[in-house]
């Protein structure tokens, strides 16, 4: 399912114009994506968890160039689903 497909089956359930509808979906996704951006974990209770991970640095094989590098520590953006998201199968 693309955000389109997201964004036409809200319109269609909810009866708001999609212009609307895709103005809401792109502020929520710009909120999330700037909260994990200044390390704030996001919770969406019944639904999950967008979670900021620390990746430690660690040695790693350019198979080409047959060396070591290093790759540096980071932070990644993750989801977790809570236990109250299931999947329903039809």
């Amino acid at each position: 399912m693309t955000k389109a497909d997201i964004i036409s089956k809200i319109s269609g359930n909810t009866g708001i114009d999609k212009n609307a509808v895709t103005k809401i979906v792109e502020t929520l996704m710009l909120t999330i994506k700037d909260s994990l951006a200044r390390n704030k974990n996001v919770y969406l209770r019944g639904f999950g968890s967008f979670v900021v991970k620390h990746r430690a640095e660690k040695p790693a094989r350019n198979i080409s160039k047959n060396t070591t590098i290093i790759i540096p520590a980071h932070d990644i953006p993750a989801f977790k689903a809570s236990k109250a998201f299931t999947i329903d199968k039809k």
